[in-house]
């Protein structure tokens, strides 16, 4: 479709970090919803869509602490499986919910199609959003304005098999010169086991990676997109993990598969790359095995300087289809700051959350005693290096896409390095198609 040549040449503005809401208009729908004027008393009934298991008690729980506001819930597949295809065609039909909840790739192609709202009218920033730390808070703000309250924090990480580490008489690797080294020791005593495995059904993943090692996939270039699949560092983590597989250190595998589960209980994989999150899924495939006790959290190993990145993670956010964006306003603050919400959702696993002091009602809510040190006090280390600055695309799904299918070939000889430029290629033609400037 034809756009404005203006919307075209608007750019980057403000902090560094914080994207224009402008250039993410020009992506493939109307730009930013318009605003509606904030309510000055929140009452009445509200609709939210959530993929995460729990939100049904938060929301029986906002339900019963007053009475203004009545939030009817609606569990929806999660964006893997449907969600977010669902919920984009009924905010487009106009019959979406009030509340929903998108997890930060996919918040700024929400942005960019004008189906989220801003939420500064409604909410109280000084309680909110400005007491996030910088990292999360880039993620839901665009050109300083905020499109999402972040729920989690999901700093990457590593699981290891603390036994089978101690087997090979290596200590927890803290770089990636000494996963190497540690992998290499591991096959020597344990020839059919593997340090990690490398998810070609999970290009986020990869990119946590890239982010570790400095990389930036998306920014703005004056009037432009530039895309950094292969920058330098993305090709030092190509080159480093190509190398994990051609030495059989790490073994390429479908996340959360049969097989991956297998070689969870049986041994095969002495390390889970992943994040905060993965404490309940290693317990549950590993526990009917005699594993408890054997398995810790580990910062994710580094290229000589502390660095981390986020994997995963949610924001809630109002949508364009608000009848009463007073009142999900109301209930979006609950959700993402009251102790309470943390409270009602329950033990529905190890969260680490992105507003000051909840992670600690979240904790006594996990019984983490199945695991061989404090996991908890990992998250903090992990949190504490994150790199600011990173962004994503406006048109995740495009680049999601491409990886999947390029990673695809990795168990029949194919390249990492092969599947980014391909990716990189498909990404350039997807988001040109979709009206943007774009380079490399």
């Amino acid at each position: 479709m034809k756009r404005h040549p203006l919307l075209r040449r608007r750019f980057l503005a403000g902090a560094a970090g914080l994207l224009s809401s402008a250039v993410l208009l020009a992506a493939c729908g109307s730009g930013p919803a318009a605003q509606p004027t904030p309510a000055g008393d929140a009452s009445g009934e509200i609709t939210f869509w959530s993929s995460m298991a729990g939100m049904d008690k938060v929301a029986e729980k906002f339900n019963a602490s007053q009475d203004k506001i009545k939030v009817k819930f609606e569990t929806i597949p999660n964006g893997g499986n449907g969600g977010y295809a669902k919920l984009s065609t009924a905010i487009t039909a106009g019959n979406g919910p009030d509340v929903s909840t998108i997890e930060y790739a996919q918040l700024p192609q929400f942005v960019s199609n004008g189906q989220v709202v801003e939420l500064d009218g409604f909410i109280n920033k000084a309680n909110t959003v400005d007491k996030l730390s910088e990292q999360i808070r880039g993620l839901v703000q665009f050109d300083g304005k905020s499109y999402g309250l972040p729920y989690d924090a999901a700093p990457m990480l590593m699981w290891y098999r603390k036994d089978l580490l101690d087997k090979a008489g290596v200590a927890v690797p803290k770089t990636w010169d000494e996963f190497e080294a540690a992998g290499k020791k591991l096959k020597a005593v344990a020839p059919k086991s593997y340090l990690a495995s490398f998810y070609p059904n999970e290009p986020t993943l990869t990119a946590a990676l890239a982010w570790q090692a400095g990389a930036k996939w998306f920014s703005t270039e004056g009037d432009s997109w530039k895309l950094g699949l292969r920058d330098d560092a993305t090709k030092k983590v190509a080159t480093f993990w190509q190398r994990m597989i051609d030495q059989k250190i790490v073994k390429v595998e479908q996340a959360f598969s049969d097989e991956w589960s297998a070689d969870l209980a049986n041994g095969t994989l002495a390390g889970v790359l992943g994040a905060n999150w993965g404490a309940t899924g290693i317990q549950k495939r590993t526990e009917a095995n005699g594993q408890k006790g054997k398995w810790i959290a580990a910062e994710a190993p580094n290229w000589g300087t502390p660095a981390g990145a986020f994997y995963g993670g949610s924001s809630f956010n109002i949508t364009k289809s608000s009848k009463n964006p007073a009142a999900a306003a109301k209930f979006i603050e609950f959700l993402a700051t009251s102790p309470e919400a943390v409270a009602a959702r329950g033990n529905t696993g190890s969260a680490y959350l992105a507003y000051p002091g909840l992670t600690k009602e979240a904790q006594k809510a996990f019984d983490a005693s199945y695991f061989g040190n404090d996991i908890y006090a990992v998250f903090d280390k992990a949190y504490a290096t994150i790199l600011p600055g990173w962004q994503w695309g406006p048109n995740w799904d495009v680049t999601n896409t491409a990886l999947k299918d390029s990673f695809g070939a990795l168990t029949t000889g194919g390249k990492i390095s092969t599947a980014l430029d391909s990716s990189a290629e498909s990404t350039l033609s997807g988001l040109k198609q979709n009206g943007l400037s774009v380079k490399e």
